[in-house]
C-alpha cells in the first residue's frame, strides 16, 4: 500500500472518527439536558444512536491498526486476526442496533409497511458486510499459512545449503 493511499485513508478514518464523536457527544448532552420536559420518546432512539456510534468508533480504530500493520509489513501475522475479529464483532452489533432501530420505528409505520421492509433489508445488508470481512479472514488465515511454511522451507532450504 502506497504513501498517499495510507495518508488519505487515515484522513478519511480521522474525519470519520471525529464526526462519530461530535454527534455522539451531542446526543449525550441531549440525554442530559432532556429537552423535551418530561416526555421520552427519543431517549430510546437516543441510546441506540449512541451504542451505534461506538461500534462504527471500534471498527475505524481496529481498520487504523490494520492499516498501520500493512504500512509496517506486519498484516500476515496472527496479530492481525484480533483486530479482524473485533471488526467483525462491530459490524455484527451495528446490525443488532440497525434492527433495534427498525423495531423502535416500525410502529410509526403501519401505513406504510415498506420502509420497515427496506430498513429490515438495509440489516441484513450490514450483516452481509460482515460475512465479506470473515471471507476476507479467511483469505488472510491461507497467506497467513503459506508466509509461515515460506519461512519452513527456506528454514530447511538454508540448513542444506
Amino acid at each position: 500500500m502506497g504513501k498517499l493511499t495510507v495518508r488519505a485513508l487515515r484522513a478519511v478514518l480521522a474525519v470519520v472518527l471525529a464526526g462519530t464523536v461530535f454527534v455522539q457527544t451531542l446526543m449525550v448532552w441531549a440525554l442530559a439536558t432532556d429537552p423535551e420536559n418530561g416526555s421520552l420518546p427519543l431517549t430510546p432512539l437516543r441510546v441506540i444512536t449512541i451504542l451505534g456510534l461506538v461500534s462504527v468508533q471500534v471498527a475505524l480504530v481496529c481498520v487504523w491498526r490494520l492499516v498501520t500493520m500493512v504500512r509496517r509489513g506486519t498484516v500476515f501475522s496472527h496479530a492481525a486476526f484480533r483486530y479482524v475479529d473485533i471488526v467483525i464483532g462491530a459490524i455484527v452489533a451495528a446490525a443488532l442496533v440497525w434492527f433495534a432501530i427498525t423495531a423502535l420505528n416500525a410502529p410509526g409505520q403501519r401505513d406504510d409497511p415498506g420502509v420497515t421492509l427496506i430498513m429490515g433489508g438495509v440489516g441484513v445488508a450490514i450483516l452481509g458486510v460482515a460475512l465479506i470481512v470473515l471471507v476476507l479472514r479467511m483469505l488472510l488465515a491461507q497467506a497467513v499459512a503459506r508466509d509461515v511454511e515460506a519461512a519452513q522451507m527456506r528454514a530447511e532450504l538454508d540448513e542444506v545449503i
